[in-house]
Formats: structure tokens, C-alpha cells, sequence
């Protein structure tokens, strides 16, 4: 799970490594809002791959074959309805994005040539979703980290071909990503179809029946709508720090690209463990075994903590020498060195927020997550930014790390008062 995750980030700190060494800083910020106002949508629909895991574990753990099919038709039908949504509609969604998120002329034509590309992947990216979360659902984590491994070594070639051979600049990075995408989800449904066998001829019967009814449709919908509601806010406050960069100067938006890149880095290692937790968790509520439940949890807290300090000590060592690898801008590289000192401490106070994600996922406990997040954005992350602010972007990562442990905690209570009850 953990090396699953990894890989994932790796498509976002190879872009900017490729973009970082272009002689002007407007590359990377142009690069960074495009893939914000891209994948946005993708992040809001986190959804399909929260919701697609925690009901394919519980179905798992209840050996119900005929619908853990059902739970990755109906994530797929979703996805492709999002996605061709998204392309209908890019006109008006990228002129509206890109203008209210600001920068300079240079930033806000770079971010437009990527968006305008990258955002034909989105359809791919969505089905990536629900195709990940049900192999992790399956316990397959080996067939995911093999398929994120590929889609990302293809995305790496394509970068340094594309950009520094070809020169095409920041539309050689949406390229390189659209074809990666793709490349993924045919790969996905190959895992998919050689599951089943010979067997999936006998389940496609009467599946689209079974797929768009409406009792488990509706159900299916309500999990989805917490989990969006939720996502969005985790969204609001990671687009406010985007843009909010953006307002503050090309070297800002560019170096706190860097940074959110390492943080990913951090969280998608940290989420191996909660993805773990997350298919377990789901597993024994399917089965209905709390002993297993409690279990899954002590040994998670455990190991989090765990790799959550080692990160801390590897950025505290290395952080300055991993920045250099990103960018050779020194203007760059100075200011992001300058805020490092938040990315040190971050994993030790974010890293119980992606535990508990991870278990409430598998458990299915939407609403709990949609309320805490809520809190978390518009009772901290807001109220936090608009006392410091003052401090400019030092103020804008203290309201972010104030965030980020505002999550843990609350999680942690409601799950000191309310675990006993989910299974």
C-alpha cells in the first residue's frame, strides 16, 4: 500500500522537476495552476475511489461477488458521466477558474495552454479512481502499485521527451500526463476483465438492471454526497493556498508548488498505512468482527507515528538538497527554503488526519467525515489565515498546519465516542 501510494505524487514532483529547470519561474507557476484547476475536479471526485474501497472491502469481507461487481459498475457509470461533463463544459469552467485564480499574464497563459489539454484526461482519471479503489477493496495492492509504477514510468519518459527534447515547454507536461492516464486505465480493465476470467460472461447478466437501481443507486449517492461534501471543503482550502501564493508573486506560487508537491509525497506515504487500515477496517465490518476492528486501529496509530518521524528527519536533513533537485531557480529555491521549517513539522500533526480517513472510509462513515472537515476548514483553516495574514505566506502555512491538526483531533474524538457503534 505504501509503495501504491508513493508512486502517485511521483507524476506531480516529475512535472515540476521537469518545469522546475526551465529558465523562468512563470513555467512552474503556470504548470501549478493548470494542474489545480484540472484536478480539482478529479480531487472532488475523490469519491468514486473513497466510497468504491470502503463498499468493495465490506463486500469483500462478506465474500458477495455479484455486487462488489455491481459497486465497480456503478463507480465507473459515474465516472464517465463526470468526465464527458467536464469536457461539455471546459469553455466556461477553465476562463471562470483561471481568471479568479490570479497570478501574472505569463502564469495565467501557461496554466491555460496545460488545462486545455490536460483536461481530455479527465475522463481516464476518473475511471483510474474507481478501477484503484476497487483493486484496494480486493486486497490487490500489488496489482495497483504495479499499475501506478507503469503509468508513471510512462509519464516520466514522456516528460523529458517531451519538454526538454521537444521543447514544447508546459503543453509537453499535459501531454506527457494525458497519455499516462490512458495508458492506465486500459491497463486497469485489463486487471479487471483477467479477475474475472471466464466468469465475467455469466455476471453481465442483467447487470445494467441491477446496476441503475434506484434503492441501491440512492444509497450509493448519499455515502458519495458526505464524501463530496467533504472533499470539497479539503478543497477549498488547498486551492485558497494556490491561489492565495499566486497573489503574493511568481516565486511564492512557485515554491510553495514545491512544497505542496513534498507534502503530497508525505501524505500519499502516510495513506499507505490508512489505505491499509482502510481495506481491514472495511473487511471486518463486512464481516462484523470489532475485536479485528480495534486491532486494525492500534496497530495503524502505531506505524503511522512511526514513518510520519522519519519524514519530519529526512526533511530536516535533506530538505534544502531535495529542493535543488526540484528547481534551479535561485530565487526560487531561496523563498521555498525559507518555509521548509513548516514542511518539517507537518507530517507528525497531519498524519492522524490521514489514519482516520482511512478507517472512516472503510467504514463507510461519510457524514462523521463530511462534519469534521467542515469544522476543520471554516472554524480553523479560514478564521486561522485571516488572523495572520499579516505574516503573508508564513501566516497562509500556519492556517494550513492549524488545519491539518484540527482534522486529527476532531476525527480522534468521534472516534473515541462512536467506534463501538460502527460494527
Amino acid at each position: 500500500m505504501i509503495l501504491s501510494n508513493i508512486t502517485a505524487p511521483l507524476l506531480g514532483l516529475v512535472d515540476t522537476a521537469v518545469i522546475g529547470h526551465l529558465e523562468h519561474a512563470y513555467y512552474l507557476g503556470g504548470s501549478t495552476i493548470g494542474v489545480m484547476v484540472v484536478t480539482l475536479i478529479s480531487w472532488l471526485c475523490g469519491f468514486l475511489r473513497m466510497s468504491t474501497t470502503g463498499l468493495a472491502a465490506q463486500a469483500y469481507g462478506q465474500q458477495a461477488d455479484q455486487e462488489s461487481l455491481l459497486v465497480l459498475t456503478r463507480g465507473l457509470l459515474v465516472a464517465m458521466v463526470i468526465g464527458l461533463a467536464a469536457i461539455l463544459l471546459q469553455t466556461p469552467y477553465l476562463n471562470i477558474s483561471i481568471t479568479l485564480a490570479g497570478g501574472s499574464e505569463e502564469v495565467a497563459l501557461y496554466a491555460r495552454q496545460y488545462a486545455d489539454i490536460r483536461i481530455w484526461a479527465l475522463p481516464a482519471a476518473l475511471i483510474n479512481m474507481v478501477l484503484t479503489g476497487w483493486l484496494l477493496g480486493h486486497h490487490r495492492a500489488k496489482a495497483v502499485m504495479w499499475l501506478l509504477i507503469v503509468t508513471n514510468v510512462i509519464n516520466l519518459v514522456l516528460d523529458v521527451v517531451f519538454v526538454w527534447y521537444l521543447d514544447w515547454q508546459v503543453k509537453g507536461l499535459a501531454w506527457a500526463t494525458l497519455i499516462a492516464e490512458y495508458s492506465s486505465c486500459l491497463l486497469g480493465l485489463t486487471l479487471v476483465i483477467k479477475h474475472y476470467k471466464n466468469d465475467l460472461k455469466y455476471r453481465l447478466q442483467n447487470l445494467w438492471q441491477l446496476t441503475v437501481n434506484a434503492i441501491a443507486l440512492k444509497a450509493y449517492f448519499k455515502l458519495n454526497r458526505d464524501i463530496l461534501i467533504r472533499t470539497l471543503a479539503l478543497q477549498c482550502c488547498f486551492v485558497f493556498m494556490t491561489a492565495q501564493g499566486a497573489r503574493l508573486g511568481d516565486n511564492i506560487v512557485a515554491a510553495n508548488a514545491i512544497l505542496m508537491n513534498f507534502l503530497l509525497f508525505i501524505s500519499f506515504g502516510l495513506d499507505g498505512i490508512a489505505n491499509a487500515a482502510e481495506v481491514m477496517a472495511g473487511k471486518a465490518k463486512g464481516a462484523k468482527r470489532q475485536l479485528e476492528l480495534q486491532q486494525v486501529f492500534k496497530l495503524s496509530l502505531i506505524w503511522t507515528g512511526l514513518f510520519a518521524l522519519v519524514y519530519c528527519l529526512v526533511f530536516a536533513a535533506l530538505g534544502e538538497y531535495l529542493i535543488r533537485l526540484i528547481s534551479d531557480i535561485e530565487s526560487v529555491v531561496n523563498v521555498a527554503d525559507s518555509y521548509l521549517p513548516w514542511l518539517v513539522v507537518l507530517p507528525l500533526i497531519a498524519c492522524w488526519s490521514y489514519l482516520y480517513d482511512g478507517l472512516y472510509i472503510g467504514l463507510t462513515q461519510g457524514r462523521a467525515m463530511r462534519n469534521t472537515m467542515l469544522c476543520a476548514t471554516f472554524l480553523v483553516f479560514f478564521p486561522v489565515w485571516w488572523i495572520m495574514q499579516i505574516f503573508g505566506n508564513h501566516g497562509l502555512w500556519a492556517a494550513f498546519t492549524a488545519f491539518m491538526g484540527a482534522r486529527g483531533i476532531l476525527l480522534a474524538i468521534d472516534y473515541q465516542h462512536r467506534h463501538k457503534t460502527f460494527i
